[in-house]
């Protein structure tokens, strides 16, 4: 288990594993902080890393859906929405960070380590969204991009061209792994003419819609809503 103090003293290998050097070092350090380890160490005067992971989030975003836009002119918005939520997935998330060899160094308090909960999707998505929010704030916009290129794009090309999951399957197991009432579809909103329908799809566990999709037919917007309802239950 790694300690700030290992932390601080492993900040230039860090560094040069990203290929980066920080104006604004205590930027990176905080990126490394989950809460956990500040709720057994309130002596420290630290943040811990949830505002970097709220910007790190917006950026990954945009920059993948920048991406999508420019190299897919052919996809529709919907294909491009489900594209987008693979590669911006906490499981891929989790690969990026891992690629990047940095997962080890994350401060992590010992009940979270007891619980298993370091090696989470959802810690290791969040501590690369705060990292990638860290460089943004330190170097900016096109220094932040370069990077998620350099890193991470040949893992992100990878996914795409993967077969896309079915993620009706994939809900409808969690929910059941999970004692869960089975997932159900509701056509919320049709909208445009009758040769360019598009269909707006809820899915439903119990009465709570926990996902939403838009697609040209009904079962492209049901795997749509099914992958952000799996998201949102897997993490």
């Amino acid at each position: 288990m790694i300690t700030y103090e290992g932390l601080l003293n492993h900040i230039t290998d860090i560094q040069a594993l990203l290929g980066l050097t920080f104006q604004t070092p205590e930027y990176l350090v905080r990126a490394f902080v989950h809460a956990s380890y500040l709720n057994e160490h309130k002596e420290l005067d630290l943040q811990a890393n949830e505002r970097l992971e709220f910007l790190g989030d917006a950026v990954l975003g945009l920059f993948v859906t920048e991406y999508l836009f420019l190299n897919f002119p052919e996809r529709s918005e919907g294909e491009l929405s489900a594209l987008k939520s693979q590669v911006i997935s906490a499981a891929s998330c989790q690969k990026y960070i891992e690629k990047l060899g940095l997962a080890g160094f994350l401060l992590v308090g010992r009940g979270e380590l007891v619980g298993g909960g370091f090696r989470s999707p959802s810690m290791l998505a969040d501590l690369f969204e705060a990292l990638l929010g860290a460089i943004y704030l330190d170097a900016g916009y096109h220094k932040a991009k370069s990077f998620f290129y350099t890193h991470c794009r040949a893992l992100m090309d990878a996914m795409i061209q993967s077969p896309p999951q079915n993620y009706k399957t994939a809900l409808q197991e969690l929910a059941q792994k999970m004692h869960e009432p089975l997932p159900r579809y509701e056509v919320l909103e049709e909208k445009g003419r009758s040769h360019q329908k598009e269909f707006v799809i809820g899915v439903f566990i119990g009465e709570k819609c926990i996902g939403c999709g838009t697609g040209s037919n009904k079962r492209e917007a049901e795997q749509i809503a099914a992958q952000e309802a799996y998201r949102k239950l897997d993490i």
